[in-house]
């Protein structure tokens, strides 16, 4: 039985020209960027070259990237650096306001701040994960130094009004950061556009490599660095920079981007036949997140009465890789906190399965993962309607 990948969201494979573009880094470029002699020199070059090559793509200089090792060390920098730095220069403004529907890295980070008396206010979504513009302007006091929303989010794939927040924000001044990790690939990712201060990305959300990550700091935004010992990255992020992987997130985006317009429409149809066949066969099908503004790529599917963790075991059995949401929280036994701030509760809608597609994904490949999961799941209702019965 040949597994079908649908958890793109969680992960991608690297794609042969990123493993390609790294190859070299391994044996021949080895040295220290930060060493002067020829080997550091040539290492220098080729990190260069990739921070270039970013800042084209996201519309930015080369000196407002910050490179990191993931999404979750960007948004806390973000987060965590702007507050840091806020203290350090005597500002008042200390106030956060982030979604209630961020990546654990955004919450637990405010949820860390507030623990230290750092003000933290969570902005409610409506039911289908959006916050309100209007609602943030109104909680965006004159004390509010930051506010983070994602582009789209993790779980049930909703796209947030993040252009309207960023533009309205920065005429009162207040940075704005956005959580972009899911975007590459199915989102435009022009910071200008985006009317944003600070952007986080990861790499092997876009097939490049794990372990490589960046932080967008439009300059003139303070930040403290987490990470101490060094003055690489300007100073913001100590350490040895990870230049094979750089070199391969500067290659796998720039892809990510050129294949865009084509590559999310594939995805979104082969998304839509995929929901059409599920809605077919099992009517009661529920679909989480915006019917229309959502990932082209996601799916966030439930059932009533079919419960998450036994749906998954068995889908897995069935050779489908997929999830029940985001993969830092798998195996967690509480609900899906992005679900019960849109007002849905699992006890009642059953346990949600995220699937999402990704590039190497056929029609033929689509069809038979809906067979598997309308079967899977219509085995899982006889087998508790005999266990009633």
């Amino acid at each position: 039985m040949e597994r079908i990948y649908l958890d793109h969201a969680a992960t991608t494979p690297v794609r042969p020209e990123v493993a390609e573009a790294m190859r070299p880094f391994e044996e021949e470029v080895f040295g220290n960027p930060s060493s002067l002699h020829a080997r550091g020199r040539a290492a220098r070059e080729k990190l260069d070259e990739a921070r270039d090559r970013l800042a084209a793509v996201l519309g930015c200089r080369p000196g407002e990237l910050v490179f990191t090792s993931g999404g979750s060390e960007s948004d806390t920098l973000a987060i965590v650096g702007v507050v840091e730095a806020a203290i350090h220069r005597g500002d008042r403004r200390r106030k956060l306001l982030v979604s209630a529907v961020e990546h654990r890295a955004v919450l637990d980070t405010a949820r860390f701040l507030a623990r230290r008396g750092v003000p933290v206010e969570y902005l409610p979504v409506n039911r289908f994960g959006q916050v309100d513009p209007d609602f943030v302007l109104e909680r965006a006091t004159p004390d509010t130094l930051l506010v983070s929303v994602m582009y789209a989010n993790n779980e049930v794939g909703t796209i947030q009004p993040v252009q309207q927040i960023g533009r309205r924000l920065r005429e009162r001044g207040i940075l704005f950061h956005i959580d972009a990790v899911q975007a590459p690939g199915y989102l435009p990712l022009s910071v200008d556009e985006l009317h944003c201060d600070l952007l986080t990305l990861s790499a092997h959300k876009f097939y490049g490599p794990k372990g490589a990550g960046l932080l967008y700091v439009r300059r003139g935004v303070e930040i403290a660095p987490l990470i101490h010992g060094g003055a690489q990255e300007r100073g913001r992020r100590a350490g040895t920079e990870n230049v094979a992987g750089v070199v391969g997130m500067a290659v796998a985006l720039e892809l990510a981007e050129r294949e865009r317009p084509k590559e999310a429409l594939r995805q979104q149809s082969l998304r839509e036949r995929l929901l059409a066949y599920i809605r077919r066969e099992l009517p009661d099908t529920r679909l989480h997140g915006h019917p229309t503004e959502r990932l082209a790529n996601n799916l966030n599917l439930s059932w009533p009465g079919v419960a998450a963790d036994i749906l998954l075991f068995s889908l897995d059995l069935a050779g489908i890789d997929a999830s029940s949401g985001a993969a830092c929280s798998a195996g967690a036994l509480s609900e899906s906190h992005v679900l019960v701030s849109m007002g849905i509760r699992e006890r009642e809608a059953g346990g949600p399965l995220r699937l999402t597609l990704g590039r190497g994904n056929t029609e033929s490949e689509i069809d038979e993962a809906g067979r598997r999961i309308v079967a899977v799941v219509r085995e899982l209702r006889e087998r508790l309607a005999r266990s009633r019965g």
